[in-house]
Formats: C-alpha cells, structure tokens, sequence
C-alpha cells in the first residue's frame, strides 16, 4: 500500500502518541478499572490527571479552539455511547462521552478511547484494491471507477446469465449499527431480488424466548436497577461489555440490594457480586425450575399477579411439581441446594427484584428454553411491570426511524424468489399480479459457509460483506475457507485488512463513524445521540450509502435502469430523512438539531410492560404460549437437555474487554494491554495434562484446532478451557472459531429469519506441545 501523506504521518507521530492514549485514560478515571498489573506509579516529574485536564482545556479558548462534534459509538454493545469529538484543523484530536447523558455520563471504556487511533491507523484501508489471485496476498490499487467497474460487470454478467440477481448475496451486521448503514440493504433492494443471508448470532433464541412469553421483548430502563433490592446477573458480564450499566448495579448495591452472579465463568462482574455461583455449562434452565419449583414449595408465588395476568400458570406448576426438584436442579447445575433455596427466597421476598439474562446463555441448544425459564421465575414473583424489577433481555422500542435509506424500488422487470424453498421465476397469482409474489431469497447467517456450498437454482456466485468480518465472526472458519473457491467474486467494505478481507477480490474502503453523518440508538438504553461528521473521510474512504450511490452510477451507466439507488446523495440529508414526528415525539425534541446540544432520552416509563398489557395472544404473559407450540417448541418453560460432549472439555469463547467482536483489538495502542490471545486452563486439569503457566498448547476438536500460550486460572473450571474470541490483526491468525461450528440454538427463526447459533456448545481437548 501507498505511503502515507505527510500530513496524515504527523498526526500519528505527534498527535495521537500512545503516551497520550493513556494520559487520556488517566484523565477520565479509566485506568483505574483496569487489572492492578495496569496501574503504574507515578514516576517523579510524570504528568498527573488534573494536569492534563487543564491542558485540554486549555484548547477551548482563544484562536485555537477546538470544534466540537457530536457522536455516537455504533458498535455492537449494549452502551452505545454518546460522544463528544474534538477537532483542530481538521484533526480529530481526542474523545470524550457525553456529560449530557446520564447514561453514558462522561466516561467512555478503554475501547472508546482508543477510537482516534482508529481513525488514524497506519494499517488503515485507504484505497479501493484488487487482489490478483485470492488469499494471494497479491494487492494492487485500483481506482474507484475500475473497482466498480469490476463489480458492475459481475452483476451484468450475472443478471445475463441467470436471468435474475439470486446468485448476488450479501452478509451485513453489526459493525456498524448507525440507521443510515441499512443503505447496505438498500442498494441490494434497488438492484434486484438478490439473496439476503438472514438472522442474528447474537441473541435470538432469547428474543423469540421473550415473545412467546409476553409478546415483544422490552426491558427496563438500565438506569432505574437502582431502584432494585436484589438483582441477579445471569450470563452477563456488564464490568467489562456494559461498564456503564455497572454504576446503576453498585448504586443498587450501595443502597442494600444483593447482587448475585451465575456464570461459568468468575468474571470481573462476579467479583464484585455479593454471591457468585459457578453454574455448570448450558444449565440455566434447571437452576431457574429448581427456583421456581422450591417458590411453590414455600408459596412464595405471587398469586394474584399470576391469576391476574398469567395465562396458563396452572399447568406450569403443575410441570413443576411432577417433574422439578431442587435437588435435581442442584445435580444439573453442580451447585448446593441450599444456596439454591436460599437465593428463591430472598430473591421472592425482595421488592422489587430483577434479573438481567445475559446474551451467552442462550447461546445454547436449549438457550431458548432457559431464557423462558428465568422469565417464568420473575413472572411468578410479581416482578414483571415494576420499576427496579423486570427480566431484562433487550428491546427495539426506540428504533421507530423511517429506514428512508434501506427502502428502495427494485427496477423494472426485476424476477425474484417465489415462497419460503422456491421455485424462482413467473408465478401467477390468477389477479395479472405477478412481482408481488417475488421476494428476496432468505438463507441462515449462521451456516453461512453450508448456505453458500448448498444453495443452488442460481448458485451465489458473488458475497458482498459489509459490516461484518465473516472469517473471524462466523462460525466452523475452515468450512468458509471452502465455501469461499466456490464463489465467483467477494467484495469486502471495511476500515482494514480483516481475515475476511484477505479472501476477498476487491476491497473497498469505508469510513470511521467520526467521517459520516449517521443516528444511533441502543437495544439496551432509552438515549438518541446524533453522528455528525467532525472530520472529512480520509483518502478515498466512503460511507456504505456513498458506495451505494457511487455503484449505481456505474451500474445505470452500463446498463440504463439497472439500479434504483440515487446517483448523488447527501449524507447529512440522508439522516435527516431517517426523522420522523413520531421520533421527535418520543425523545422530547421538535428537530434532529436539538441533538446537536446533546443527546436526547426517550419519554418512555422505566418498567417495561409498566400497563401489564401484553403483546401475546392472550394479552397476557404466557407461562403457556400455544403459539410456541405451533412453532415446534414445547409450550411450557421445560426443562431441555443441552448439547452432548463431542469432545472431552467445554470450550467458552466469550468477549474480552479489549475488542468487540473482531474491533479494537487490531489497533496497535491495544496490544499494550492485550498483546496476545491465551487458552485459560484450571489448575487442576493443567496439572493433569503437563501444562504449566505460559507453555504452548494446542487445542483441538474435530473442526479445527488452535495453538497458543496457556493461562492457568481458577476463575474456569477444571472441565472447562475458554478463550476471548478477538482478531489481533494481519500478524496474528488465532480465530476461536476454527474451534466453534455451526449448530443451531433452539430459537430464533420466528422473529430473525434463522435459528441462532449454539456458540457455547462446544467441546475440546488440550496438549502441550514444543513452543
């Protein structure tokens, strides 16, 4: 790649130094939340906090003053946090969070702060490039036009060949979550019927879960856990994935709340619990029927709720008291049935209680069934509809935009998928209406690499990826290498040189969030927050909707009329048009200009299902869903058995709080503190296989296998090793999902297109092997 300009080489030298990284860490409290092996004494003369909080502010006044920009951090994490961006002469300089919401209040996590660093990496994509022979290594700079050029053609070429665009497929998701980057499905819609790879890996049995339950998902504001006298943190690990969530927890806690921890893993969370239980994988659901079952034991039942607004309580005690004990639960779950009796009660007795149900747990074979468990648990203590109470999953009730950038007209003629397995082509519905029966052709993201070796009657023959790194976040990696000879082109939209990037034809460079115009709200919290571009996009960097406009251009100059998608745009428009009354309603502003002068909170009421009016069938919550039984899965919150061992030990592979999925962790400032992947190993099992602290290891099932350092550490349990899933850069192949393959959870389809994905049921085995 090209030599950086001169100007852009003395932002990295003088600017942006790691120095700096960390004295802006200092300056907001951060440092202070990381491990004691990051916290350096002050060496004599060293700068202190206060002095370089001066200095910052020093560059409010006078003729240098900084401009100051509104963002929004658009990644996938809870927090979503709102930004304040400073710039002098054109120079992004550093980042803070936004003291205007009580959510974000200020302060940012070490991956935020590394965020102008970001923009100004070094290894940064800064051109259009085309590899001559894929996964070569072979680049060669390409402009714009010749990119498009290449592209165009392909999808011409295509159209000809199979009369149809259903062998074009895209696999977008959540790299970046700003409203405007739905334009990706935007500029697939305006060019034809195309293949959509659909679903989540994230979260969906656990959404589908909340809506047989109570007929959307919806939680509780995370600022009113304050409110809360017990809370139960299950499955999450907010002190590193939701660090602003934490302050409500220990002020919860600072007013007499409890705060238990269940996790396999003893998390930074679960350290500064009051209880923490060290569950046995995959077996949530039994410890929540053990729960619930010594509650109608004890008629610790809230019974006027349940007859109020239950819909088949009945027949789930009656499950409960035929088939659930607690010393059963205390086998299933490897913990003491007393602490398990103990904890039902209180948590009963408390008022109000809640329960946050953290993502990885449901990332199971039965990780639908267990979210439905836990939600019948809160249900039947009165705890749903309360302030400080709930069973908090997510929600979407402040995503009402207009998604102005995603809708688009196919163009004229345009053929299509006919029903949910085909055929594709003319299709008559007996009224002359023919196109209304097409669709796009929909298929599992979570078997991304089994959809593209199967899928046929057109093949996928070109893979557009956008927001997302399939080869690090998609799952059994060595089956994609497979999948991806058998396509004809992959075009590749990021920052850097991702692992999915390195296997693909053409690469397109894409901008940072502080180089676009975009809105973002979050799946957790009640805030808005603007994105104003507060620097030019560098190089030839362009936003998704840029590309989108630009490829249209060269697609209708090809062929006249063979995409929809506008030819000039302007991004600033483009997000004013995702406004509309019902937002601006909601967030308590008459303009999107109001949120220049900060971010806005939803006027919502804190309590979800604060009315007691459920979105169900019945209109009730629904300890017996009968719609979930018409959708294959057993109505009442049962238990089911997890996953059977393929391999001798479980293997977790949760989030680090360094990165977020394949993010942050690749820019050089982070290998400060994180400068390489290990295998986390109990001592006991360490012992047992000839494994000391640091020795090269190999892990290994019958997917793949991986070698790296081991850790030995007694926060896993000794049948379990665990690594933090993470992408260190083009330097570092360690992928965990060379580890992990593609078995569906139990849930998901109904509400994402496709069953989610069972990311922590996997198993291996471990050897030492010659460093």
């Amino acid at each position: 790649m090209n030599k950086q300009p001169h100007s852009f080489e003395k932002v990295l030298s003088c600017q942006l130094s790691r120095r700096r990284f960390l004295q802006a860490l200092a300056a907001t409290g951060a440092l202070a939340a990381l491990p004691g092996g990051f916290l350096m004494p002050r060496a004599q003369g060293s700068v202190t906090a206060e002095e370089i909080d001066l200095q910052i502010r020093g560059g409010f006044e006078g003729e240098d003053a900084y401009e100051i920009f509104r963002n929004a951090c658009p990644r996938n994490c809870y927090d979503t946090c709102s930004i304040k961006s400073y710039v002098k002469d054109g120079v992004l300089q550093f980042i803070e969070g936004a003291e205007e919401s009580t959510f974000t209040d200020s302060g940012l996590c070490v991956k935020g702060y590394a965020y102008p660093r970001q923009v100004y990496s070094p290894d940064r994509i800064k051109y259009p490039m085309k590899q001559i022979g894929r996964g070569s290594g072979n680049w060669q700079r390409i402009s714009w036009d010749e990119a498009l050029g290449e592209i165009a053609d392909k999808i011409l070429e295509i159209k000809e060949k199979d009369g149809n665009l259903l062998g074009m497929a895209l696999t977008k998701y959540s790299g970046n979550f700003g409203i405007t980057h739905y334009g990706v499905e935007g500029m697939m819609s305006s060019l034809g019927y195309t293949t959509r790879f659909v679903g989540t890996p994230c979260w969906p049995a656990g959404i589908d879960a909340q809506n047989y339950d109570m007929g959307d998902m919806w939680c509780n504001d995370p600022e009113d856990m304050v409110k809360s006298k017990y809370i139960i943190i299950w499955g999450a690990n907010p002190a590193w994935c939701s660090i602003h969530s934490m302050k409500y927890v220990l002020e919860a806690k600072n007013r007499g709340a409890k705060v238990v921890v269940i996790d396999p893993i003893f998390t930074q969370t679960a350290a500064k619990g009051d209880e923490y239980w060290q569950i046995a994988t995959g077996s949530d659901g039994a410890l929540a029927l053990g729960m619930a079952r010594h509650l109608v034991d004890m008629d610790l039942v809230d019974r006027d709720w349940v007859n109020q607004n239950g819909h088949g309580y009945d027949e789930f005690e009656a499950y409960l008291k035929e088939n659930i004990t607690v010393a059963w639960a205390a086998e299933q779950c490897g913990l003491p049935a007393e602490a398990i009796k103990a904890v039902a009660e209180e948590f009963a007795t408390a008022d109000p209680a809640t329960i946050w149900i953290g993502y990885g747990m449901q990332r199971h074979v039965n990780g639908g069934q267990n979210v439905r468990a836990i939600d019948a648990l809160v249900a039947m203590t009165g705890n749903v509809g309360k302030e400080g109470g709930g069973a908090r999953y997510g929600h979407l009730y402040t995503w009402g935009f207009n998604y102005h950038a995603m809708v688009h007209d196919k163009p004229e003629g345009s053929v299509g998928f006919v029903g949910e397995t085909g055929p594709m082509g003319e299709f008559d519905t007996g009224q002359g209406d023919v196109e209304a029966a097409y669709s796009d052709r929909a298929v599992n993201m979570n078997k991304i690499a089994q959809e593209i070796l199967d899928t046929q009657d057109p093949p996928i023959r070109l893979l557009w990826a956008a927001n997302k790194n399939v080869l690090s976040q998609d799952f059994d990696r060595n089956k994609i290498e497979r999948a991806f000879q058998q396509l004809e082109m992959v075009v590749v939209v990021d920052q850097f040189f991702t692992q999915t990037a390195e296997l693909a034809d053409i690469v397109l460079p894409t901008t940072t969030p502080f180089e676009d115009w975009t809105v973002n709200v979050s799946y957790w919290h009640y805030w808005l927050s603007i994105n104003e571009q507060a620097i030019k996009p560098l190089f030839e960097s362009k936003s998704d909707i840029e590309i989108a406009s630009a490829l249209s251009a060269k697609m209708n100059s090809l062929q006249p009329g063979s995409c929809t998608f506008p030819t000039e745009i302007d991004p600033k428009e483009w997000m004013v048009k995702e406004f509309n009354d019902d937002i601006y309603a909601l967030f308590g502003i008459e303009s999107w200009e109001d949120l220049r002068n900060g971010p806005a909170k939803a006027q919502m009421h804190p309590a979800a299902w604060h009315d007691l009016q459920f979105k169900t069938p019945s209109g009730k919550f629904e300890f017996k869903s009968e719609l979930a039984a018409e959708h294959g899965h057993p109505a009442l919150p049962i238990f089911k058995a997890g996953r059977s061992a393929y391999a001798p030990y479980w293997l977790l592979t949760p989030h680090t709080k360094y990165s977020i999925h394949s993010q942050f962790q690749n820019v050089d400032w982070m290998a400060d503190f994180n400068p390489e992947p290990f295998i986390y190993i109990n001592p006991t099992l360490a012992h047992q296989k000839g494994i000391e602290d640091g020795d090269m290891v190999r892990v290994f099932n019958s997917i793949g296998e991986e070698r790296l350092r081991a850790k030995l550490t007694d926060n896993v349990s000794p049948d379990t090793l665990m690594m933090y899933e993470n992408w260190f850069g083009p330097k570092n192949k360690f992928n965990v999902n060379n580890l992990v393959d593609d078995t569906s959870s139990d849930m998901g389809k109904y509400k994402t297109g496709s069953p989610g994905v069972a990311i922590h049921d996997q198993f291996a085995d471990i050897e030492k092997i010659s460093a």
